[in-house]
């Protein structure tokens, strides 16, 4: 059992990740090993029969979440396979169609998953959703696992080469339908799975692992305050991290104690907040500038999803920031702002907006 992590001290905050919330590695490699033979099913044979064939031009099912980041949790960590049915061919396509490609992933991949040997247990979910397949993955020697969808998509990076950044015409559309509709923001963003991925994968070990702590301290809040209201997504809470990290640190060796109170200094000043970044998409041209402008003028806080410019995951007030953040004020008296010595441990100097 891991010790409270609001009484360890911050000078035994790299223990903690390490003993406490790091998967075992044996696991990982097992883990590794099933995604890449499921990943080779849904490309290769899942729909050979069907009249819904794999986009010919997707060269790999792209993993996210944060089995594919490296930032896995020892359990209730998430993965996504992102699938690019032909049939889809559109953002539109994707809406409309994707429940049915679902039924026949389901129906192919539980007729696979009888007559395959696998090293990790395998779990269809029981609970059948329209819009995605889920599935876990379960070590048979530790309690680990993580949690898998499988999301059918609208392939709009096409052909993107990797490492590329795409040109602002993969958002036309998308800020099109966005305008036009009531489509909530980021409805589409299973499209830019890679982009997500290649955000986070990149970053050094030592950051991963500070995101490793804010889950485990969000997950924390999650068990006490879900009665409550709803809390903004995980996923904004990871974007802070790495914003933070930018901004205060850049080093590939800081403190985790410094790293994890600026973070919850940040939370406390949600009302405050307006970040994005210019790594996908840009001011550059005429309509993203436009839309890039009016996203963030929008009520704080403002977090826009690096990969998917339609994202706010920051929401304004469409989440309870006001019950995480009145957490974050508690927690910053804990023992894990303390040094060895008993002082404070420093704050990054980080901008509430991005200037």
């Amino acid at each position: 059992m891991a010790p409270p992590l609001f009484m360890t001290p911050g000078h035994l905050l790299d223990k903690f990740i390490k003993d406490f919330l790091q998967p075992n590695k044996d696991f990982l490699d097992q883990l590794h090993r099933a995604v890449d033979d499921i990943c080779t099913f849904l490309k290769e044979d899942c729909f050979r029969h069907s009249t819904t064939k794999p986009g010919s031009h997707a060269p790999s099912v792209p993993q996210g979440g944060s089995a594919a980041k490296g930032t896995t949790l020892k359990t209730g960590s998430d993965a996504d396979l992102v699938v690019f049915p032909s049939t889809l061919q559109s953002y539109t396509s994707q809406r409309n169609e994707r429940d049915k490609v679902v039924q026949e992933i389901r129906r192919q991949l539980e007729a696979w998953q009888q007559k395959t040997q696998f090293e990790v247990t395998f779990e269809m979910s029981k609970w059948k959703a329209p819009r995605v397949l889920s599935f876990s993955l379960k070590s048979k020697n530790v309690n680990e696992s993580v949690d898998f969808d499988v999301l059918p998509a609208f392939n709009a990076l096409g052909q993107l080469h990797s490492g590329s950044t795409p040109g602002p015409q993969v958002y036309a559309g998308l800020i099109d339908l966005y305008r036009s509709s009531d489509l909530p923001g980021g409805e589409f963003s299973t499209c830019f799975t890679e982009l997500q991925r290649n955000f986070i994968v990149s970053r050094p070990t030592k950051l991963k692992n500070l995101i490793r702590l804010m889950k485990h301290w969000y997950k924390q809040c999650e068990r006490k305050l879900k009665s409550k209201g709803s809390l903004p997504p995980k996923y904004a809470l990871e974007l802070l991290t790495v914003y933070a990290w930018e901004r205060g640190s850049g080093s590939e060796s800081f403190d985790t104690a410094e790293g994890f109170r600026t973070v919850l200094d940040l939370v406390t000043k949600y009302q405050q907040l307006c970040i994005f970044w210019n790594v996908n998409y840009n001011f550059e041209d005429e309509t993203m500038r436009m839309f890039l402008l009016a996203q963030i003028q929008k009520t704080r806080p403002v977090i826009l999803d690096p990969a998917d410019p339609t994202g706010d995951v920051g929401g304004g007030d469409r989440w309870c920031w006001h019950l995480l953040a009145k957490e974050a004020r508690q927690w910053l008296a804990s023992l894990c702002m303390r040094d060895g010595a008993g002082n404070p441990v420093q704050l990054w100097n980080v901008p509430v907006r991005v200037i």
